[in-house]
């Protein structure tokens, strides 16, 4: 068991840095809404290979037909199988679905992790989650994933409106508790187009939760870092 854990480690290290050198990604996106299109439809246009995927196959088929040669449509498990990292952007209360549906599949893969917990819509989950931090939440619902915490405090329209401005662009924290998927997770935050902020571990960006004091704030990186009191790199 210790050796296969370690050969994991191993492949896992060899594979992540390849992704993060600015070669084309296969990127799976479950939930075709406004983040997950809004998402998937950069990334696209940046180059990568999207699969979006939803509970309403209609809407993951109309999202993908919108963008070009780079997207394409499937189901749940079909774009998690597709990608080499994934996107959740589903209603906070929808995770354990999730994790019941393609839970085994997302061990070991870099899921990027934007979805808020909103207790009057997510119930019991979503006050637990809101008063731990979300994304220590979503690790404990997706055991093994390399989670990784970004574009979580603003909504698409602001996203959408702001992503690939002349520079100063408009900074977005990234946190991981994982080494090489954060180096990924900041690469496509740079590839949607936005300057990335390394902010630390999962349970440091709930400094950055929803409802932050940096929640919905367009700043430069060095704004960004100043407000969330980070260290240079």
């Amino acid at each position: 068991m210790k050796r296969r854990a370690f050969l994991f480690a191993v492949t896992a290290a060899a594979f992540v840095p390849a992704l993060a050198q600015g070669k084309p990604m296969k990127i799976g996106v479950i939930g075709s809404g406004k983040i997950g299109s809004t998402l998937g439809g950069l990334w696209a246009k940046a180059g990568h290979e999207v699969m979006f995927s939803d509970r309403d196959a209609e809407t993951a088929k109309r999202v993908a037909s919108e963008l070009g040669p780079r997207a394409r449509a499937g189901t749940v498990p079909e774009a998690v199988a597709f990608a080499d990292v994934v996107l959740i952007a589903v209603p906070y209360g929808a995770l354990p679905a999730v994790q019941k549906e393609v839970g085994e599949k997302l061990k070991g893969k870099i899921v990027i992790d934007p979805n808020n917990p909103v207790p009057a819509r997510d119930g019991e989950l979503g006050a637990q989650a809101k008063e731990k931090g979300a994304a220590v939440s979503t690790a404990a619902i997706l055991p093994g994933a390399r989670l990784v915490r970004a574009f979580n405090s603003w909504g698409y329209q602001k996203m959408a409106s702001e992503a690939n401005r002349p520079a100063p662009r408009m900074a977005i924290p990234v946190a991981s508790d994982d080494a090489a998927a954060l180096k990924v997770g900041l690469q496509l935050v740079q590839d949607a187009g936005f300057d990335a902020v390394p902010a630390g571990s999962l349970a440091a960006s709930k400094a950055f939760d929803l409802g932050s004091s940096v929640s919905g704030k367009v700043m430069t990186a060095d704004e960004l870092r100043k407000a969330l009191s980070l260290r240079l790199p």
